[in-house]
């Protein structure tokens, strides 16, 4: 028999209301009554998580690719393993609610020596923590809780970033009345006289350009722009590249797009179409030193027009209160009329896939990736050898690429491959990690077995801290790891794994496991053995920066 309505189910409703179909996270005595509730949701799913940290990264994987997660733990122990990944969430502009179940509001009151606490009677110490790696957070009690779910939620997916909320244990409990309407957010409309200065200074700048060029970055599609974007590059014709957080806004085998621009370390190609153009328009960037191989980038101000959530700048003047989808409208209407860049051929088309042979090295095994990628994969690499050597894919239209530079926490793609999964069942998923990265959340693996997931898993085995080894200290014992048998892994994992592996050292063994696992009909895990020195280009210009920057 259903329990009547309460601020459990309130809060489920309006998770609904934002996207959410499935619930991450660990289970723990303070929100054990809650989780009662999500069972018996007709529209949540309860989706237990190997430990807390990987519940945040399965959660941002599944907001990453349906717009908003949610995740719960208990309070102290649980909310604090996960607060990493709730902070990458923050970092990289993902909504991901985290629900903390707490102690009850009398034995809060009372300031009882509760277990999962410090001892001293304070319930308060962890919600201070979260509140700079989140937009808005809350406190409920009985008084309050319907209005400040709204309130977080909505400020939640304004600003596109995690959002914090303490349950305590006896107000998930209390009666609630259920909402009249979906929770619907109503972007405030641009200042006609600020959006009206931003198109004249705009347009003063393109009518003098010769060449024009567009960056787009992350930011893009955390505001679910990539639409509007790629419509703007086949409306007017331009050169067109990505930064690595933003690869997959474009088919990136269409011509004009150049590739993934990364400062000095860019492909030379890239580098002469972006900096060298007259105008570059920078939509949703973030210049970091991940990203800009050590801040190389040679774009100045008075060359660009950027484009950010809730402002826009031309030259050396920022015009607020603009959203991002308006100033990209503004700026697609003027460039139709000011651009016309007939240099935005590149080579892209005519893809060819030779066979390559030998053994396997960076080189040779992103060659022999790229043939396999289709439209539609979503592809998760982990920061390191799998991120920056993926960098130079050409990805056909419509995958998600998911990858983690600002925030850089190794070991996050394999569980956010499970959020990416369980978001969407039917898309093939391809994960790419470090061994040393995978040793980190190799437990989401059993998950993945438990609810019949068939991703398919390349772990990337150089023996070691291959990054760390490029930056300082390549024979020092700190970069070394235990080295597993990770073939043996899914056995270990699952009473009844529904899996297949392979070890792979040669570049035609690895093209012809990648054709048997084509079609993901199980769980597929491939340990690719590289040289343990060898890294990709992009890798190597960024450690150099990197180890400078830390001697300085």
């Amino acid at each position: 028999m259903r329990t009547p309505y309460c601020v459990a189910d309130y809060l489920l409703d309006r998770l609904t209301d934002c996207g959410a179909d499935h619930l991450f996270g660990v289970p723990g005595d303070y929100n054990l009554q809650f989780l009662d509730h999500v069972i018996e949701s007709p529209d949540i799913c309860w989706v237990g998580c190997a430990n807390e940290l990987n519940a945040s990264y399965a959660a941002d994987g599944y907001a990453r690719c349906k717009g908003f997660a949610a995740l719960l733990t208990t309070f102290g122990v649980g909310e604090l393993s996960a607060m990493n990944g709730v902070a990458g969430s923050f970092a990289e502009h993902v909504p991901v609610l985290h629900i903390v179940g707490a102690p009850g509001m009398a034995a809060q009151q009372r300031g009882e020596l509760l277990h999962h606490t410090l001892g001293d009677g304070e319930f308060r110490h962890f919600y201070h923590m979260s509140e700079p790696i989140t937009v808005a957070q809350a406190v409920l009690t009985e008084q309050n809780a319907c209005y400040e779910i709204d309130r977080v939620l909505t400020t939640m997916l304004r600003e596109r970033r995690p959002g914090y909320l303490m349950l305590p244990a006896d107000v998930a409990k209390k009666a609630a009345t259920p909402p009249v309407s979906a929770l619907t957010l109503h972007p405030a409309p641009a200042d006609s006289a600020c959006l009206q200065a931003f198109r004249e200074a705009a347009e003063k700048r393109l009518s003098m350009s010769k060449r024009t060029a567009l960056l787009a970055d992350f930011l893009v599609l955390r505001h679910g722009l990539r639409d509007a974007v790629q419509k703007w590059v086949k409306a007017v014709p331009m050169a067109h590249a990505t930064m690595l957080m933003g690869k997959g806004i474009f088919d990136e085998r269409q011509s004009g797009f150049y590739g993934t621009y990364s400062g000095s370390a860019s492909a030379e190609q890239v580098k002469e179409a972006i900096e060298g153009a007259d105008t570059v328009l920078c939509i949703g960037t973030r210049f970091t030193d991940t990203l800009t191989a050590g801040f190389t980038h040679q774009l100045t101000p008075a060359q660009t027009i950027e484009v950010q959530p809730h402002a826009a700048r031309v030259g050396d003047v920022w015009f607020t209160g603009i959203p991002m989808r308006e100033a990209i409208e503004t700026l697609t209407a003027l460039c139709k009329t000011h651009v016309r860049d007939t240099r935005t051929s590149s080579d892209n088309n005519g893809f060819s896939f030779p066979t390559i042979e030998g053994s396997l090295t960076q080189e040779s095994f992103w060659r022999t990736l790229q043939a396999f990628i289709r439209p539609g994969d979503i592809i998760l690499a982990d920061q390191g050898t799998s991120a920056f050597g993926a960098i130079d894919l050409r990805l056909p239209a419509d995958v998600n690429f998911i990858v983690q530079p600002l925030w850089g926490s190794i070991g996050y793609t394999l569980a956010a491959a499970f959020g990416a999964q369980t978001a969407c069942p039917d898309r093939r998923v391809i994960v790419l990690t470090g061994d040393g990265a995978a040793q980190l959340t190799i437990q989401e693996l059993g998950s993945m077995l438990r609810d019949k997931q068939r991703p398919i898993i390349l772990v990337l085995n150089n023996e070691g801290y291959t990054v760390e080894r490029a930056i300082h200290g390549p024979e020092q014992r700190y970069n070394d790891i235990a080295l597993w048998n990770w073939t043996q892994i899914p056995q270990a994992l699952s009473l009844a794994p529904q899996a297949e592996c392979w070890q792979v050292s040669e570049a035609e063994a690895l093209a012809e496991v990648l054709d048997k696992v084509a079609h993901h009909e199980r769980l597929s895990l491939i340990e690719v053995m590289l040289p343990k020195a060898d890294i990709p280009p992009l890798l190597s210009a960024l450690t150099k920066a990197l180890e400078a920057r830390n001697n300085a």
